[in-house]
C-alpha cells in the first residue's frame, strides 16, 4: 500500500529548457534493423552508427524549414510510436513500485508515461536552435551500450550520454544522461516521492491532468 501526501513536479524545467533535440533523438531511437556491418557482439548494426543515423534524422527534420510545427510533431511522433522502448523505461522509471503493479496496471502506466513524454518534448519543437552534436566515443557491455556525445553550439557545451539495449538483434534506447545527470533517475526520484507522499494513482493523475493542460493551452494558442 502507498501513503498519501502531496508533492509537485520539479524536474521539467531542468530538461525541457536545454535539450530539446536530443530528447527527441532518444525518444525516436528505439528499434533499428539488425543489419550486419560487424560491428556488436549482437551481430547487429553498431549502436553508434544507430545513434549516429537517428540523430541525422531528427536534424533533418527540425532543420526543415518548409515544415510546419505541427508536421515536424507529425513526423516524429510517428517514429516515436513504433521504435521507442516505453515499457523498458516506465519499469525502470518505476523502479521497486514496477512490480507492485497488476499487468493491466503496467500497460496503462506505460501508455500514460508515453502520451507524458510525448507531450513534453515533442511540443517543444519550438525551442530546437540550431544546436549540433560531436561523437566522442562508444562503451559496450554485454546486450547495454553508452554513446558519449557532446552538444554544441554558440550557446551552449555539455556532454550528453545515449543509453541503449539490445533486444534480439535491435536496439533500444532507453535512457539519457545530460550533463551528468539520467533522465530515468530523475524521472525515478520524482515518481518516488509522489507514489510515497500520495499514491501510485495520484501519479497518474498528474501526469494526465499535466497532459490535458498542455492540449487545452495549445488549443489557445
Amino acid at each position: 500500500m502507498y501513503p498519501c501526501g502531496s508533492i509537485r513536479f520539479s524536474w521539467w524545467p531542468l530538461f525541457a529548457s536545454r535539450f530539446i533535440p536530443c530528447v527527441l533523438a532518444l525518444l525516436m531511437m528505439a528499434c533499428w534493423p539488425a543489419w550486419s556491418v560487424g560491428a556488436s557482439q549482437q551481430g547487429s548494426e553498431s549502436a553508434l552508427a544507430v545513434v549516429k543515423a537517428t540523430l541525422s534524422g531528427v536534424f533533418a527534420i527540425l532543420d526543415n524549414s518548409k515544415l510546419q510545427e505541427s508536421e515536424k510533431r507529425r513526423r516524429i511522433e510517428e517514429i516515436v510510436a513504433t521504435r521507442f522502448d516505453y515499457r523498458e523505461m516506465s519499469k525502470r522509471t518505476l523502479a521497486s513500485h514496477w512490480g507492485r503493479l497488476t499487468e493491466p496496471e503496467q500497460t496503462k502506466f506505460v501508455e500514460s508515461f508515453k502520451v507524458f513524454l510525448s507531450d513534453r518534448y515533442a511540443g517543444k519543437i519550438g525551442d530546437y536552435a540550431g544546436e549540433k552534436v560531436e561523437y566522442l566515443d562508444e562503451r559496450m557491455e554485454g546486450g547495454y551500450a553508452e554513446i558519449r556525445t557532446k552538444l554544441v553550439s554558440s550557446k551552449t557545451n555539455y556532454p550528453l550520454d545515449y543509453r541503449l539495449i539490445n533486444k534480439d538483434g535491435k536496439w533500444y534506447a532507453y535512457d539519457l544522461v545530460i550533463d551528468g545527470v539520467s533522465l530515468v533517475k530523475n524521472y525515478r526520484s520524482q515518481f518516488d516521492r509522489i507514489i510515497r507522499a500520495d499514491s501510485y494513482d495520484e501519479l497518474v493523475r498528474r501526469m494526465t491532468n499535466r497532459t490535458l493542460a498542455d492540449e487545452q493551452k495549445a488549443k489557445r494558442e
